[in-house]
């Protein structure tokens, strides 16, 4: 090889040639050679096992699908995927709670935490058909819905209906006029979904008792009820009469409000001329639903004959409390069940049903006040002297009071076509929430404050009764807050206005609405601590108390 060719670079193809005299600046220096096992390979990985440290080897696993569960997992040794900051509360099912409770619970928690469906076995060789588990659910929660349940306790009830026929992966949705359902066998089954559409509303307590006993009874394991039985018995209730005739109700719409004109100062005089104003507002509104005219003229028109008789008695110049005819008009219209339903959905997270109901109530209150307004407005043009500090000169009778309030709690449940076996304990129920008021009201205490504690023992009696007999709280509250209800207040907010004091007017209307809003909110805080202390069967039943929030 010449000089020239020397100095040439060489080529890839030359450097990759073996070459015997060039060699790594890593070899070992001839001389210093180590000698090598027998059986040991001459090139070695750093992260090579040591010899003398050989560990057996684990026997390879299968090759799956990567959605199968590892080999090494436990679900009992598990932790958590995320833990919030405030902890995984311990979720225990109590199998001997209420169904309510039990259901309620459930519903407020996740998903994927719900407790697996245990096996029931029915009387059904293939089990039900899932649309007609789901057609029977709808209809259970439409009965419960038109009759003023609020809508977690409807969706319980829902969530309870499914369950007891297998169906555990099902999610109810209740807004103020829709029921829907939906069912999903499994991850890669098509959902099976259905809705009904509620249209018409009623106030039949009696229904809403039995429609408890049949999802109470669906729920026991013990029970064994076919799907064909629970047709039977919901076409059943559907059939049946009300318990009171229309005359009655009548009537107890004439002894509501004149018991409510003695809780406001009213003689004997004032009670009848009140019971006559009432009885006469109901018939008009009877007249005036067959003709198929809404509820708002309904309302608009009862409210008319009572403050009609106590401008009468203004303008003939009558030594009697004219103010308390108005008043206890009013009390037999005011929509305090309508109300109680929407602050509690709307405490329990139901905003939008709740949004629905208390605009309901605001319909009814504003076709109150136009026909009451509209009287008084009148009777102040032609001269009736009607005195808005009325209220500040109620005399103080207590025992008279106290049976004012049971006779209205009584006809109050009446109205509600409650069962004849609850009208007894709801009496006793308001005439203790009007004692426990008057005494915090002598206390000097506010009337928002007494109304609120009245409300409170009201809602917490009622839950207990209510558990007691496995049944709806709304028999045992929805009439014992029947003496609370502001009749007074907006009363003579609505005189105020019409003698042209718009400002006093509207003070009234709100202490009015303060007081209804302290009503709803002590009955459903009453309701949630009876909850809260009530133990059945083991202290862990209240589990999951809260919605799962940011999580």
């Amino acid at each position: 090889m010449s000089e020239a060719e020397d100095r040439k670079p060489r080529s890839d193809e030359a450097r990759a040639t073996f070459d015997p005299e060039i060699t790594s600046e890593f070899a070992i220096p001839e001389g210093l050679a180590v000698a090598r096992g027998s059986g040991e390979s001459e090139t070695t990985s750093e992260f090579a096992m040591p010899k003398g440290l050989e560990s057996t080897q684990a026997e390879a696993e299968p090759e799956g699908s990567a959605f199968n569960t590892p080999r090494t997992y436990s679900v009992k040794e598990s932790s958590s995927a995320f833990t919030p900051a405030t902890g995984v509360p311990m979720i225990t099912l109590i199998t001997d709670a209420p169904w309510q409770d039990r259901m309620r619970t459930m519903l407020r928690m996740p998903v994927a935490e719900r407790p697996a469906l245990e096996p029931v076995v029915r009387a059904e060789d293939e089990g039900p058909a899932v649309p007609r588990v789901l057609d029977l659910t709808l209809r259970i929660g439409e009965l419960l819905l038109a009759g003023g349940e609020g809508a977690e306790d409807v969706e319980a009830a829902m969530f309870a209906v499914c369950r007891s026929y297998g169906l555990d992966r099902c999610e109810p949705t209740v807004t103020f006029t829709l029921l829907s359902i939906t069912h999903q066998p499994s991850l890669v089954e098509d959902p099976v979904t259905a809705s009904r559409t509620v249209r018409r509303r009623g106030t039949d307590y009696t229904r809403l008792a039995a429609v408890f006993r049949l999802v109470d009874d669906l729920t026991d394991a013990e029970a064994h009820v076919s799907l064909e039985e629970a047709y039977g018995r919901l076409a059943e209730m559907r059939r049946n009469r009300h318990p009171y005739p229309g005359w009655a109700l009548t009537l107890a719409s004439g002894l509501l409000a004149g018991a409510a004109s003695v809780l406001v100062g009213g003689d004997a005089i004032v009670f009848v001329a009140a019971a006559l104003g009432a009885m006469l507002g109901d018939r008009l509104a009877w007249l005036l639903a067959g003709r198929g005219l809404p509820e708002f003229y309904q309302f608009t028109v009862a409210a008319m004959p009572p403050a009609a008789i106590g401008v009468a008695f203004a303008l003939a110049s009558v030594d009697v409390k004219a103010s308390a005819v108005v008043t206890g008009g009013l009390f037999a219209l005011l929509p305090g069940r309508a109300l109680v339903a929407g602050v509690q959905d709307g405490l329990t997270g139901f905003y939008i049903t709740a949004s629905a109901r208390l605009l309901e109530v605001m319909y009814f209150f504003v076709a109150i006040v136009i026909g009451v307004l509209t009287v008084l407005y009148f009777g102040v043009q032609v001269g009736g002297e009607l005195n808005p500090d009325a209220v500040l000169n109620i005399q103080s009778r207590p025992v008279l009071q106290i049976l004012a309030s049971m006779v209205l709690s009584l006809t109050f449940a009446v109205l509600l076509q409650q069962e004849r076996s609850t009208v007894l304990w709801v009496t006793l129920n308001g005439g203790v929430a009007w004692s426990v008021y008057g005494a915090l009201h002598t206390a000097n205490f506010s009337p928002v404050a007494s109304t609120a504690v009245a409300a409170g023992l009201v809602g917490l009696f009622g839950q207990l009764l209510a558990r007691y007999q496995f049944a709806s709280a709304l028999p045992f509250t929805t009439a014992a807050i029947g003496p609370l209800l502001p009749g007074s207040a907006t009363y003579f907010g609505l005189l105020s206005i019409a003698q042209s004091h718009v400002d006093k007017g509207l003070v009234s209307l709100a202490k009015a609405v303060s007081l209804a809003m302290a009503i709803a909110i002590g009955v459903n805080l009453g309701a949630e601590i009876s909850r809260l202390t009530l133990r059945i069967g083991s202290p862990g039943k209240r589990r999951a108390a809260k919605r799962t929030r940011g999580f």
